[in-house]
């Protein structure tokens, strides 16, 4: 089954990629079709870039000082174990028993089981908190929380296309994304490439019809923003980045220099 196809099963895949729910041959599967499909890559790109915004809202919590306590308690009846048990079979010449079979071995066992239990309880806690928030159903304490998270949520960025431009080689080096809710264009650096001090990366739009259409001028930050209206992108199928001279070229005279990366631009359905 081409995923492609099927907007909101790859959408639910490419959550589960970013969050890393979803695993073994399932996520070796999606990789492959990530390097295949630019809008597979995209897709998971854009989950990334939620979740990490989301994990911006959690508050960080420090643990009780009676956790450490108890940390230590444990760590020097360990020891005192060991050393009982050490003294005891030298007073006794007897051969030592590996430490996994006497009391410091079990204890280090039964440490080893109930500090994979928490990771694991603590792994499930951050993803259905963080399946709530996406899905609306966080219960905070207070209701200012719930004002606050709400106000965050709508004040989040709609995206409603996206697009992975590569290079020849199919190496990704430009995500961008485009928020029609406040018309902005963003573009975030995924590769390596730098240009030069005297020159410019400029941002143009390929119609079906018609010449090269120019959507601005980049800077050389990591992450910037362009300003664009939605019928700016409408049924623009492409998007290009070309080399250019410092400062850019008119829009009219179509690229000058180079065309770097391309990439379809995909519109979301969900």
């Amino acid at each position: 089954m081409n995923i492609t196809q099927h907007p909101e099963l790859l959408d639910r895949l490419a959550a589960s990629y970013a969050l890393g729910t979803l695993r073994g041959g399932a996520r070796r599967r999606f990789e492959t079709l990530a390097r295949e499909h630019a809008a597979v890559r995209a897709a998971a790109l854009v989950w990334q870039t939620h979740w990490s915004g989301l994990a911006e809202l959690q508050e960080l919590a420090q643990p009780d000082a009676a956790v450490w306590t108890r940390i230590h308690n444990l760590v020097q009846a360990e020891r005192q174990a060991q050393a009982m048990q050490a003294a005891r079979l030298a007073g006794d010449g007897e051969p030592a028993l590996p430490v996994s079979a006497g009391p410091g071995g079990w204890l280090r066992s039964l440490l080893l089981w109930r500090g994979a239990a928490v990771a694991g309880a603590l792994a499930t806690l951050v993803a259905v908190v963080v399946g709530l928030q996406v899905n609306g159903g966080l219960r905070a304490s207070s209701g200012a929380q719930i004002a606050e998270l709400r106000q965050q949520l709508q004040a989040a960025p709609q995206i409603q296309y996206v697009a992975v431009l590569a290079d020849d080689k199919a190496a990704a080096s430009m995500l961008v994304t485009f928020d029609p809710k406040n018309n902005r264009l963003e573009l975030q650096r995924v590769g390596g490439f730098q240009e030069g001090a005297d020159q410019s990366l400029q941002l143009w739009a390929l119609p079906p019809a018609g010449g090269p259409r120019s959507l601005g001028v980049l800077g050389q930050e990591k992450l910037l923003n362009l300003t664009a209206g939605e019928a700016d992108v409408r049924q623009v199928p492409v998007l290009a980045i070309s080399l250019e001279p410092r400062g850019g070229v008119p829009s009219a005279g179509g690229p000058t220099g180079p065309v770097l990366f391309k990439g379809e631009l995909i519109q979301r359905m969900l």
